[in-house]
Formats: structure tokens, C-alpha cells, sequence
């Protein structure tokens, strides 16, 4: 076991098997595992260093991408919501057909919190996302209720019982706000609705690999055994875990799939 070893080449010997050479001696194998990760916390020790070893071999490795990761607001979006920062609410995110449903957090750059890391892994720039901020509740039943019961209240302080003052402050106009509940227009009603239920968002991008959990994309599966993990192509090349095109969602499903591909790549190596 040799720690903390930068490895410089990585060759294949003409009689089958591989020398890796290090800045402190070289070592031959007749196999070789590749278990480097992918890019994600770059201050941990990611590298690309997998993905150059599968090009090297010729191994398909696909293009990559921030996974798990916060997404930063437009500039105008971001002066707006700045002011947030540290609020959180439970919330359901969707992106076309895909929705999760956990905490949401307004950070100073944007929006964090699981429910957006696991949308993150599905959005592509330019895409917008919707958030539902009471997904338990329909608002629209709320204020009907409510109305009959005490007319004379306020909007402000009936979405305040269910979202923090400062989010309804910021999202919801003052001139809805402001209202009583008696006086609203089912115009007026149908804009908290989209408000609450629909906030649509599109965001700037992402935090990047510094803070994401996961990089999406990697070494083309296609490329490796299903049951091995060694590159069809390339005899004696294996490659497990994170460096592969496999990504999950929060919750160790991927520290699950690193420890499962390096076991069954261990039986065969």
C-alpha cells in the first residue's frame, strides 16, 4: 500500500499487463483498477486522472457535468432573493416530468438544500425549474376558507401562518399582500396561486465541482463487462465507482455504488 503517490505514466507492456511508473519507482500489474472518482470537491483530491487513463486506452469516456450540486440565480433574481439567505422551507421542485419533494434553502448565491441537488443532476442550462412552496397545502382552498371565516384579513397574514414573513414579503407583490381576503379578484387569486404553487425559476448555473456531491458522465458503460467491470477492449483494464457514467441520488446510494463495482471488479482481477 503506497500513499500519497503521483503516478506519472501509465503503460501497457507487449506481454500483457501494465506498468504504472511514480515519481519513487515503477510497479507492474497484470491488472489494473481504476478507482479515481470523478471531478466533484476538487480540495479533496479529484482529478481527471480516470478519464485520461480510459482516452490513453481508447475507452469512450462521456462528456461531464456537476451532480448533486446548488444552483446560482441571474443576476436580477440574485439581488432579489439574496436577502433570504439561510431561510428554509419544504418544498417540491419538478423539472419536466421529475420532482422531488425535501427541504429548499435560499443561500446568498441561489438556491441549495437537497430537494435542489437532486434536481440539479436533471437540469441543463437555460432550463427552467418550478417550485411548489406549500406542496401539502392548496392555497387557493386556503383563502376561500379563510375569507368566509374572517374576511377582513389580510393576505399577508394568512400566507405568513405557512411560509416565513420575509419569503411572502419578497415573492408576493405588496398590492396582493396588502389586501384583505374579501377584496381579492379571482385574477388576483389565480397570480397567488402561480406564485406559491408555480414560482418558475430559471437558474445561472451551478456551484460547480467545488461543492457538488457527484460528477454526471464519465467512462462509458457501454464500454465495460456488466459483470466484471473490465474494458471490453482493453484486457486487464478495469474501472469502478465514481469515475463511471453512474450517478445517483442523495441518501449513499453513490458510496453504495463505489463499494459494490470495486467489490465485483475484485473478484475478477
Amino acid at each position: 500500500l503506497r500513499l500519497g503517490q503521483h503516478i506519472d505514466t501509465v503503460e501497457r507492456n507487449p506481454e500483457g499487463g501494465f506498468t504504472v511508473t511514480t515519481k519513487s519507482g515503477s510497479l507492474s500489474c497484470q491488472s489494473l483498477v481504476i478507482a479515481s472518482g470523478g471531478l466533484s470537491i476538487p480540495t479533496a483530491g479529484a482529478s481527471p486522472f480516470g478519464y485520461q487513463v480510459a482516452e490513453q486506452f481508447g475507452v469512450a469516456v462521456l462528456a461531464t457535468r456537476p451532480g448533486l450540486v446548488p444552483l446560482t440565480l441571474q443576476p436580477a433574481d440574485k439581488k432579489r432573493l439574496s436577502p433570504l439567505s439561510g431561510i428554509a422551507v419544504m418544498a417540491e421542485v419538478s423539472l419536466g416530468e421529475v420532482s422531488f419533494r425535501e427541504n429548499l434553502l435560499f443561500t446568498h448565491r441561489g438556491l441549495s438544500g437537497p430537494v435542489i441537488l437532486q434536481i440539479s443532476s436533471y437540469w441543463l442550462p437555460g432550463q427552467p425549474i418550478q417550485v411548489n412552496l406549500l406542496p401539502a397545502e392548496d392555497v387557493i382552498a386556503l383563502i376561500k376558507q379563510l375569507e368566509q371565516q374572517q374576511p377582513k384579513v389580510h393576505l399577508r397574514s394568512l400566507l405568513a401562518k405557512y411560509l416565513p414573513r420575509r419569503l411572502v414579503d419578497t415573492l408576493v407583490p405588496e398590492r396582493l399582500c396588502a389586501k384583505a381576503l374579501g377584496q381579492l379578484t379571482v385574477a388576483d387569486i389565480a397570480e397567488v396561486e402561480i406564485l406559491v404553487h408555480q414560482w418558475r425559476v430559471i437558474p445561472n448555473g451551478t456551484e460547480g465541482y467545488r461543492t457538488a456531491e457527484v460528477t454526471l458522465g464519465g467512462v462509458d458503460c457501454g464500454a465495460l463487462s456488466s459483470k466484471t467491470f473490465a474494458a471490453r477492449e482493453v484486457e486487464g483494464l478495469y474501472f469502478t465507482g465514481e469515475v463511471l457514467d453512474v450517478a445517483g441520488w442523495l441518501g449513499g446510494y453513490n458510496l453504495q455504488w463505489a463499494w459494490s463495482s470495486g467489490w465485483c471488479a475484485g473478484q475478477y482481477v
